[in-house]
């Protein structure tokens, strides 16, 4: 009973569902259908008056009225709420924006009082308040304050649905702009009005050829002509074909003279005055002084020091000659300072006074400091400012502020009415103006779309589309049957299925590859309350039915043929012993009827047979002492992969050389084998080690080395660096010079001067031994036949120590000579 009532429940739900679907459906291509005859006709009558072609410039008053026509299209920017057709309305005058006249009137009166909040009370006349979406300034006075059409004729129009909504249905005989005298002929319409359409006769714009009739708006046309007008120079004419506009410079060049005529310089036609770098020089009226202006025309002016003169501190006047300078009259000079509190103290004096020292008690700016200081110097304080910026959210922080802060320099940065961007203003106070960003909301193909602020995107009502679906088919068909664009799913596919099955045939039930299905979500309702479904309804793709077409079906082996269904025709073994030949060609297959490859051809080798398990017996290649690896195969067998140990030509290291490539190598290539790509460790006859990487054979000719070798003379004082081989092949020595034997006399003559030093030492060591020794055997009897005897010892030692010294000297001079002469 209680299944029984579940499901009576969802029949009705279904039905529920369909019903409104179909309802809504109905409802919404009628009320499309009549809207877009009701537009039709509101245009066709509103441009009954205007008979200018199609590609004109009707485009955009076109574009405005449909927005105010398609309901939801037009937006207020302040609330971000739509305008409806029977609301009180404001237009601009500038950007035609239309906004709710409550909005506006509350916009303007917010607008100008944080605006006079922060001027002074003089400059409150100049308050305005602007357009939030163009920031055109208007008056205070033309703050709205009642509901006009949109030609401004009609108070509280009232409304029509024969007529643009807003609109008193008139003709707007607005004045055109540019002003041609004519007034708009179209009825009364929102945003600006068309070019006048009025045909005059007009000549072209040189005003050479005769009058032709033309639209007021277009009246400007060219002829081609020359236009031969008097340029500003006088003398030339415009040679430049009809043109709109003033006429060019003249571009030629001709002789002028300068304002003071003396001199004459070739220059274009359309400056003839120009003045030359002279000074005038011309002697003035008093006769004593010459005139000091550049090249001027007219007359050179008066001597400007004549007549009465005051001295530099204007108490006192005098008449003078134009020759003599005033005189300081002697007295205080009394002019005010730049302080404007102190006077100049010093006497008469030219020039200008200079800056006030007086100390003084001193305010700063903001008047919250006192200090003594020079009155020619200003007083800053360093206490910042807490007043508030104009926009009421920052300090102003400026040291000594006067009290005019300066406007607010951080950027606002609060999040608009839209809800999606930043204000990208200064921070203001009052509220930000509104987003200014548009949103294009389309139908479902995209065809038909209208623009609507930011914000409104999710509110606003998609325009209604009369062109035909564009959705791509949810099934395997490509295209869907021609219905009209809509939103939501395309009703189910109704086409036969026309599928080609795997078994090749086609399916030829209807079509299922999109099939509205319901899955249960297996999720338990907590109660009576809980509105969620148990199921959802997805779009799945079914399974073609299966194919009942009798087939002939082969046994896997390839023996025999049975006819089977399409749908049940499987391949299956026939019993018998599949009996091909293996892979390896030697050997057949030994199990039963199986799966094989080519199942036509019995004598085919198949991968999916038995593989050959015996070894291979095919001999090894000459040379080669390896068995093959490999189970049985057919061919020839694989290169052999095994390593040989050979020594290298040197001896030294062992080469690992695949058997494969040795033994398909020749002579030179084994060679190249078993070099072990060191170099060679053997000496050649010079001594030297063998150039050659690791070879056989002898070692390279000494002939051949270029090992580098020093060559000195027989002193063993004279070298040079020279190769082996060229060393040895010409027999080189390097004999001694006449510097080798200075030095060989320098080194001897040192030599035996340490000799005698030597000797010297030795003799010294021998008396003094000496004399310790008879100092012990003689005693104090024998002390002044020792004193006799040590000055003997010490002139002989003085001569011995002078004659060393001198031999040295000699020594250092010779050297010192060698060595200059080697420079």
């Amino acid at each position: 009973m209680h299944a029984q009532n579940r499901r009576f429940q969802e029949a009705c739900e279904i039905m529920k569902k369909n019903a409104a679907k179909f309802l809504e459906n109905e409802l919404s291509s009628e009320s499309s259908s009549e809207d877009e005859i009701d537009d039709l006709q509101i245009l066709k009558k509103t441009f009954s008056n205007y008979t200018e072609d199609e590609n004109s410039n009707l485009r955009k008053i076109t574009e405005y009225l449909q927005d105010v026509l398609t309901s939801g299209a037009v937006v207020c920017l302040i609330c971000i709420e739509s305008v409806k057709r029977n609301d009180k309305i404001w237009s601009c005058e500038f950007c035609y924006c239309v906004l709710h006249l409550t909005c506006i009137q509350k916009w303007a009166k917010d607008s100008m009082y944080h605006l006079s909040a922060n001027l002074n009370e003089d400059k409150k006349d100049s308050l305005k308040w602007c357009c939030p979406k163009c920031r055109f300034d208007y008056e205070p006075s033309k703050q709205p304050s009642k509901y006009f059409c949109f030609c401004g004729k009609v108070e509280n129009p009232v409304y029509d649905s024969w007529n643009v909504p807003h609109s008193c249905g008139k003709t707007c005989d607005k004045k055109l702009k540019p002003e041609c005298g004519h007034t708009c002929c179209l009825l009364c319409h929102p945003g600006p009005c068309p070019p006048c359409p009025k045909t005059v006769l007009v000549s072209c714009c040189c005003s050479k050829s005769a009058k032709v009739s033309r639209r007021c708006s277009a009246k400007e046309w060219l002829c081609g002509k020359k236009c031969e007008k008097l340029l500003c120079c006088k003398i030339h004419r415009c040679e430049v074909p009809c043109h709109k506009g003033p006429c060019p410079p003249c571009n030629r060049q001709s002789k002028q003279k300068c304002q003071c005529g003396i001199n004459t310089s070739l220059r274009p036609c359309y400056s003839p005055k120009w003045q030359c770098n002279k000074v005038c020089s011309k002697p003035l009226d008093c006769g004593k002084h010459n005139c000091e202006n550049i090249c001027h025309e007219g007359a050179c002016p008066g001597c400007p020091n004549s007549g009465p003169r005051s001295c530099p501190c204007g108490k006192k006047v005098v008449v003078l000659p134009c020759t003599e300078d005033v005189p300081t009259c002697g007295d205080t000079c009394n002019k005010l300072l730049e302080c404007e509190l102190h006077r100049c103290c010093e006497r008469c004096h030219h020039g200008s006074c200079g800056k006030c020292l007086q100390l003084r008690i001193m305010k700063c700016r903001c008047g919250q400091r006192e200090k003594s200081m020079p009155c020619c110097k200003e007083f800053l304080c360093d206490i910042k400012c807490k007043r508030r910026r104009d926009c009421g959210r920052h300090n102003c922080n400026r040291k000594c502020c006067l009290g005019n802060c300066p406007p607010c320099e951080v950027p606002c940065g609060r999040t608009l009415n839209c809800g999606h961007h930043k204000c990208p203003s200064l921070c203001h106070p009052g509220p930000c103006y509104p987003c200014r960003e548009v949103v294009n909301i389309t139908c479902n193909c995209g065809s038909t779309k209208i623009s609507v602020p930011c914000g409104r995107k999710k509110s606003a009502v998609p325009p209604r589309c009369s062109s035909d679906c564009k959705l791509p088919s949810d099934c395997h068909h490509p295209e869907r049957q021609k219905h009209k664009c809509h939103f939501g799913s395309c009703p189910p596919c109704r086409l036969t299925c026309g599928k080609t099955l795997n078994c090749g045939h086609t399916c030829s039930f209807k079509c299922h590859s999109a099939v509205l299905t319901r899955i249960e979500t297996k999720q338990k309702k907590e109660g009576p309350w809980d509105l969620r479904n148990s199921y959802r309804m997805e779009l799945v793709s079914k399974p073609c039915p299966p194919c009942p077409v009798p087939v002939p079906v082969t046994c896997l082996g390839g023996h025999e043929i049975q006819n089977l269904p399409c749908s049940g025709a499987q391949t299956t073994s026939c019993g018998r012993m599949c009996g091909r030949p293996l892979s390896c060609g030697n050997h057949t297959c030994s199990l039963e009827c199986h799966s094989v490859d080519n199942i036509n051809d019995l004598t085919k080798p198949s991968d999916k047979c038995e593989t050959c398990e015996e070894s291979c017996q095919s001999p090894p290649k000459p040379g080669c002492t390896h068995p093959c690896p490999l189970p049985c195969h057919p061919g020839k067998c694989k290169p052999c992969k095994q390593h040989i140990k050979l020594k290298c030509h040197c001896q030294i290291n062992t080469m690992y050389i695949l058997c494969e490539e040795w033994t398909s190598a020749d002579e030179n290539k084994k060679a190249e084998l078993m070099c072990c790509s060191n170099r060679c460790p053997k000496e050649m006859a010079c001594g030297h080690r063998c150039i050659l990487l690791c070879h056989s054979g002898s070692c390279s000719d000494q002939k051949l080395c270029k090992k580098k070798v020093v060559l000195r003379c027989p002193c063993k004082r004279k070298k040079k660096d020279m190769q082996c081989a060229t060393l040895l092949q010409n027999n080189i020595s390097l004999p001694c010079d006449a510097e080798c034997i200075k030095y060989q006399e320098s080194l001897k003559a040192l030599e035996n001067e340490k000799i005698s030093k030597k000797e010297a030492e030795n003799k010294k060591i021998q008396e003094k031994e000496l004399e310790e020794f008879l100092k012990k055997t003689e005693g104090k009897k024998k002390k002044r036949k020792k004193n006799i005897e040590d000055d003997q010892n010490y002139h002989q030692s003085k001569i011995v120590v002078l004659g060393s010294s001198v031999a040295i000297l000699c020594v250092i001079l010779s050297l010192i000579y060698y060595f200059i002469s080697l420079k």
